[in-house]
């Protein structure tokens, strides 16, 4: 785990209600286009997991290296041509509401993150 000044690896619990009908659209459309862009910048991505007691929510995790590389990568793709001349266009409209929780990365996924290099 990084020790450095800035703490460890935080992960960022996201959950979202998509609108009527859209889950799945939502779904493929995270898997095929956001999260190659979140993993080019060194984001690692889990999910999407559809709700089992609520047809249009999903939850997926986003992991950082430390709360203070989470500022920098978060704007990195927010900023980036990817979000803002396609993705922000095609996903925000299939969701309803959202939110995140950032917890500490005590159990030391980060190391342990599948599909991670």
């Amino acid at each position: 785990m990084d020790n450095d000044a800035n703490g460890g690896p935080v992960i960022e619990v996201r959950t979202y209600k998509a609108k009527d009908g859209q889950r799945e659209r939502l779904m493929a459309l995270m898997r095929e286009l956001a999260f190659p862009v979140h993993r080019a910048l060194g984001i690692r991505v889990l999910g999407p997991f559809p709700s089992v007691e609520d047809p249009a929510g999903l939850v997926w995790l986003r992991a950082y290296p430390s709360a203070a590389s989470r500022d920098t990568l978060s704007r990195a793709f927010y900023e980036s041509r990817e979000w803002t001349d396609d993705l922000e266009g095609r996903l925000m409209p299939l969701i309803e509401q959202y939110s995140a929780v950032l917890v500490e990365d005590r159990d030391d996924l980060w190391e342990q993150w599948p599909g991670q290099p």
